[in-house]
């Protein structure tokens, strides 16, 4: 597969997380560790494991902390003896490679309500972050933000790259506006999106990119999806040439403040 992800097996299911439609679950791999699974059999579809994936590993290049991902390989066998039929159908359609998480013991999530704020840094890279993979999974609603030994990590982004349910021409989708961005649970603290502009630019190269995105298993791209891993690298290339999502972001702020 490639040396920046780490292939291990699923060795025991633990318990679902039942948040959502896609029912993730904790399991443990054969490093003994524990990981959060989200399985290729889930409604959402391999594309939303595609997204997790690219957008994930792009948020590690941005500095962002990302709890770490790995390709896990879940036999059927695993799935045969479970109870729970609705989780035992989706044990069984998962077989072969499904995505894991690290999964972070007793982190909370990130609640304004409860006082948690974030600086003005790390939200301004939070919030450009976001607006690039459009991901619209980061409100108050479903904030997708842990806190871990008092540090901020980002989860979830299967419902970023939403354009790839939909796949038209890569070049044209990339400069569409994302009016989303407007209620990220962050934009309140995101006062330098313009700072952190370059820096960004700079860290998200062609080569980072490329490594990322040819890390996607053909598999999660069915080919009646029309999504193709050079489109992806068309989308991304124009829209950091536009830039556009990253003014948008600022206007939200400005607005909002």
């Amino acid at each position: 597969m490639s040396a920046d992800l780490r292939t291990i097996r699923v060795m025991r299911y633990v318990t679902p997380l039942r948040e959502g439609g896609s029912l993730p679950a904790i399991v443990e791999a054969d490093d003994d560790g524990l990981y959060v699974l989200k399985f290729r059999g889930a409604g959402q579809g391999p594309l939303a494991l595609a997204a997790e994936l690219i957008a994930g590993e792009i948020g590690r290049v941005l500095g962002l902390r990302v709890p770490e991902l790995v390709f896990m390989e879940l036999e059927e066998a695993i799935g045969r003896n479970e109870p729970d039929p609705e989780i035992r159908e989706l044990l069984v359609k998962s077989a072969g490679l499904n995505l894991g998480m690290d999964y972070l013991p007793g982190s909370v999530m990130f609640d304004p309500a409860a006082g948690d704020t974030c600086d003005a840094e790390t939200a301004s890279k939070a919030v450009w972050f976001d607006a690039f993979v459009t991901n619209i999974d980061r409100t108050a609603r479903n904030a997708n933000l842990l806190v871990w030994h008092k540090q901020l990590y980002f989860i979830d982004h299967g419902a970023s790259l939403y354009f790839h349910h939909n796949w038209q021409a890569p070049e044209q989708m990339a400069l569409r506006p994302f009016p989303a961005i407007r209620d990220h649970i962050l934009l309140r603290w995101a006062s330098c999106i313009g700072d952190v502009d370059r820096e960004l630019r700079e860290r998200m190269t062609e080569a980072q990119l490329e490594r990322i995105v040819r890390l996607v298993p053909d598999a999660w791209l069915p080919r009646e999806s029309g999504a193709s891993k050079d489109g992806y690298l068309v989308y991304f290339r124009e829209r950091l040439r536009a830039g556009t999502f990253a003014e948008e972001a600022e206007r939200a702020h400005a607005q909002l403040v």
